[in-house]
């Protein structure tokens, strides 16, 4: 069998990413790894145990194919991965409060509810609830 283990995302800044995605969103770090030179190697992950063989990599989006494909997915309005919530409505309040930007509010889309948050660091986040 095989599973997904890590996928990575581009972002324009490691440490702000790191400090968006644990302090804002609430992931945990898994893995912080400085390999000199300025370069850190960075994974975070669901909290508590509730996805441990899944990571999230917080990729440096540099670079000649990395930052025109990230500045395309994100002019294109489209996200650069996707999270599920218990609570849509719920988080969607708790993030704003927290002075995230949100270019598309919770709407339905077929059988979820989705959202659209800027990550703060190149990319657009959606988070969706399963209906019923």
């Amino acid at each position: 069998m095989i599973r997904v283990a890590m996928t990575s995302v581009y972002v324009d800044d490691v440490p702000k990413a790191h400090a968006f995605y644990t302090d804002v969103l609430g992931f945990e770090t898994r893995t912080r790894l400085d390999l000199g030179g300025g370069t850190l190697f960075i994974t975070v992950g669901a909290p508590r145990g509730a996805q441990p063989d899944l990571q999230l990599l917080l990729e440096p989006g540099q670079g000649p194919i990395a930052d025109p494909y990230r500045r395309a997915v994100y002019e294109a309005g489209l996200p650069a991965i996707v999270f599920s919530v218990d609570d849509l409505r719920s988080e969607y309040d708790r993030l704003r409060a927290l002075g995230v930007r949100f270019p598309h509010e919770p709407q339905d889309q077929g059988p979820v509810v989705a959202a659209v948050l800027d990550d703060t660091v190149g990319n657009l986040i959606q988070l969706t609830q399963p209906k019923g």
